[in-house]
């Protein structure tokens, strides 16, 4: 029986993040995708054009109809953007049983918001303390936490400040910090630094969303969350390092290029 994997998660239109970067990468990871679509962005490699979310029961009905009927191994969410829709997704995750990632999504790549603000509490006090994995960016720890991350050292005091609020593990991803790209897996009692080499790629839109489907992806298949982060990592850098251009701005990674026997 092939893996079903949920993700919860706003629509890019360009097709690099967002719900379309989930799906791909769910069929690259050999897992059965399937998805509640929040909100639907106009999206395309130069930024974000326009954002409109869907109804809190529009969301709670595409989720129960999926869980209900087909069930689900893991789920990974992403994109919520208001508060209510934040707080709606929690409480079905909450009564799942299965392991979640959640992906703290603030900002686009190109630097557009995509939570409102007053949604930050829900995020903290709702979201993250249903999550076996979190897995935010170093934006969205300061913006979460109030923590700055200016190097390698930082991040543990900025993962000690995500776990507060509830999550079993978080991953803090260092890809912001110059050098190798870094991140730190921990749950408070044991430390996984998972370090990859930087490639030099402006081609990037997409891997916040890919990292995340792909812990999920892992974690259906029935991998502890080490190795799932561990085997996630490899394939965004896979990806990272086939990412191509697309349109005038930011192309995205190439979900697919694990498919056509490239090497990472």
């Amino acid at each position: 029986m092939i893996p079903g994997v949920l993700t919860v998660a706003g629509s890019d239109s360009g097709g690099g993040a967002g719900i379309q970067a989930d799906l791909k990468t769910m069929l690259a990871l050999g897992v059965h995708g399937m998805s509640v679509i929040t909100a639907v962005t106009a999206q395309n490699s130069l930024g974000v054009q326009g954002a409109w979310e869907l109804p809190v029961d529009a969301v709670r009905a595409q989720y129960r109809s999926v869980v209900d009927d087909i069930g689900v191994q893991a789920i990974k969410t992403g994109m919520l953007a208001s508060a209510e829709l934040v707080e709606a997704v929690a409480e079905l995750i909450g009564g799942t049983d299965a392991p979640t990632v959640v992906d703290p999504v603030g900002v686009s790549k190109h630097g557009d918001s995509l939570l409102a603000a007053s949604a930050l509490d829900s995020v903290r006090t709702k979201l993250l303390p249903v999550a076996t994995v979190a897995t935010p960016n170093l934006d969205e720890v300061a913006q979460l936490t109030g923590v700055h991350v200016e190097s390698e050292d930082d991040l543990r005091r900025a993962a000690a400040a995500v776990l507060a609020y509830g999550p079993r593990w978080v991953v803090v991803k260092g890809g912001h910090l110059s050098g190798d790209a870094v991140d730190l897996l921990t749950d408070g009692s044991e430390e996984h630094w998972l370090r990859a080499p930087r490639h030099d790629n402006r081609h990037t839109h997409g891997t916040g969303c890919t990292l995340a489907s792909a812990i999920a992806s892992q974690l259906a298949k029935g991998q502890p969350v080490p190795e799932a982060v561990a085997a996630a990592k490899e394939y965004v850098t896979g990806a990272i390092a086939a990412g191509f251009a697309l349109g005038g701005g930011i192309g995205p990674v190439d979900h697919g290029w694990a498919l056509r026997g490239c090497e990472p």
